[in-house]
């Protein structure tokens, strides 16, 4: 039997948080720690350790259809199998930030259209944390002085409110497509300050969970750890 609340772990580069999957089924791992540090090739807006997570299918699709668009063009985020898919709670604690109100975007997985969106980067940064982050929940779990942010949720999904105490394992709000996303996916990170212009990335860790390379059907059961990259996983 686990321990519901987050238990504070040590990493070589200072303390972190262990908790659950966000999510039930199978999602394929994006960015990852366990592949570089840091994750996402920056330590801006506390990204340093944080993780990527794409719904999938039995045949590990992450869409329900292809066209002349996922080479050309954009595509509505609605055929992507994360967009709408409930994002839980890993830990329980305390609501203590959500940011409402930023658009679900067209996806892209087409280089015509990526090249032209990673040229625009810096323009959105410039626009501060929301217009990177989109729609979010940050939660202070329970016996930590860190924090938890969940970004890129869909508009008007999050059922939370700012000061709430959660469980583990509690509906937060839906995997949407907002900020700075190319595809609908759940981006997860622990940080150590809840302004996202200062906010150091610290480790998030999972608990227990199955993993499986992609196209094998041996699975490994992980313990407290980062999820490799490239990989299915989903809860014990």
């Amino acid at each position: 039997m686990y321990n519901k609340e987050a238990t504070i772990s040590k990493h070589d580069n200072g303390p972190g948080i262990t908790g659950s999957l966000p999510f039930t089924g199978k999602w394929m791992v994006g960015n990852t720690p366990a592949q570089r540090i840091p994750s996402h090739g920056t330590d801006m807006f506390g990204v340093g350790y944080a993780i990527d997570f794409i719904a999938v299918d039995d045949q590990n699709r992450t869409s329900s259809s292809r066209s002349w668009n996922t080479l050309l063009g954009s595509e509505s985020p609605e055929i992507f199998y994360a967009f709408g898919k409930p994002v839980i709670s890993p830990v329980s604690g305390k609501v203590v930030s959500i940011h409402n109100g930023e658009p679900d975007h067209e996806a892209r997985r087409s280089l015509l259209t990526l090249l032209p969106y990673m040229l625009t980067q810096a323009n959105r940064i410039r626009k501060g944390p929301e217009a990177i982050a989109g729609n979010y929940v940050i939660i202070a779990p329970d016996n930590s002085d860190l924090y938890i942010a969940i970004v890129h949720l869909q508009l008007d999904s999050i059922v939370v409110e700012e000061g709430q105490n959660i469980s583990e394992g509690e509906y937060l709000a839906n995997c949407g497509n907002s900020g700075n996303s190319t595809q609908p996916h759940i981006h997860i990170q622990a940080m150590d300050s809840l302004d996202f212009s200062k906010t150091q990335g610290v480790p998030l860790y999972f608990r227990e969970f199955s993993q499986w390379n992609k196209g094998e059907s041996e699975l490994k059961t992980r313990v407290k750890a980062f999820p490799d990259a490239n990989t299915v996983i989903s809860p014990k």
